[in-house]
């Protein structure tokens, strides 16, 4: 890694126009529909008073792979998507255009042989009014760059989640094509449609987009804690802490504190945790 290059690089920023075509597509690819009768499933994929999961602003205004630039000599190949979160201003309309601002935060550097942490952010605003839409910040464990230093105000980790029972649970079954959907929402990597390719990134099929994952978790959360009343969400983080096979379900465990939900997700059939350390706001 270059990390001066990295310090000082501008990812452009990203204009997106989007329908309430494309808002309900992103809806099917986290499983809304499968019940087409219940009226709360129905709301973000039918157009009449559609609503729009607040997770799609992680979906919106993507600036393209920007890690494989040359200039930062990334070892992208061994790049993983570590956590992910986003905090709504203003509920997300179903169609429009976005225009997506990014910045590199912080670099933290784990030591040679153990990586590095790349901490990335977007502003997600509406084009004709200006209005911050959404914040929205990823991780990405570098694992081949570390011992090259690091820069920026790295965040504090998030807290374990408590040892106690769950207090609630919901469950939401994935589809064996769910990546071939989800995909349509702009996220082509090869590994979650191309069996060759997903055998040589060293799974034994396709696996779920992470970021499907990351909207089960909120497609749980509002049924669970919001239902009809997604603008209640106002934020959601989550640490990626193994892959899902499309077809698996995923039963999201609450642990709830007033106001804030602390959550992980486990994939029934196998039973293990692929989300981690969740945590989510709700407005009153």
């Amino acid at each position: 890694m270059n990390l001066e290059a990295v310090r000082n690089y501008r990812i452009t920023p990203t204009e997106h126009s989007y329908t309430r075509r494309d808002s309900m597509l992103y809806a099917l690819g986290l499983g809304y529909g499968a019940d087409p009768l219940d009226p709360a499933q129905l709301a973000f994929v039918y157009e009449s008073q559609l609503k729009t999961v607040p997770s799609i602003c992680c979906v919106l205004a993507h600036p393209g792979f920007w890690a494989k630039d040359p200039l930062l000599g990334l070892d992208w190949l061994k790049m993983l998507h570590g956590e992910q979160s986003f905090r709504i201003h203003r509920p997300i309309p179903p169609e429009g255009t976005v225009v997506g601002s990014y910045a590199i935060d912080a670099v933290e550097d784990k030591g040679a042989d153990k990586g590095a942490i790349l901490h990335q952010s977007k502003q997600l605003h509406d084009k004709q009014s200006g209005d911050l839409l959404a914040t929205v910040k990823s991780v990405l464990f570098l694992r081949g760059d570390g011992g090259c230093g690091g820069f920026g105000d790295i965040p504090p980790q998030p807290e374990a989640l408590p040892s106690d029972t769950p207090s609630q649970q919901g469950d939401v079954p994935t589809l064996p094509q769910s990546a071939l959907i989800y995909r349509l929402s702009g996220d082509y990597n090869p590994i979650h449609a191309d069996p060759a390719a997903a055998a040589k990134a060293g799974f034994e099929r396709p696996i779920l987009h992470g970021l499907c994952t990351f909207g089960l978790a909120t497609r749980a959360i509002i049924s669970t804690f919001a239902p009809g009343a997604p603008e209640r969400l106002t934020s959601l983080f989550a640490r990626f802490s193994r892959p899902v096979y499309p077809g698996e379900t995923i039963r999201t465990e609450f642990f709830r504190s007033g106001a804030r939900i602390r959550f992980r997700a486990r994939a029934l059939e196998r039973d293990v945790i692929v989300l981690d350390r969740g945590s989510a706001e709700l407005a009153a």
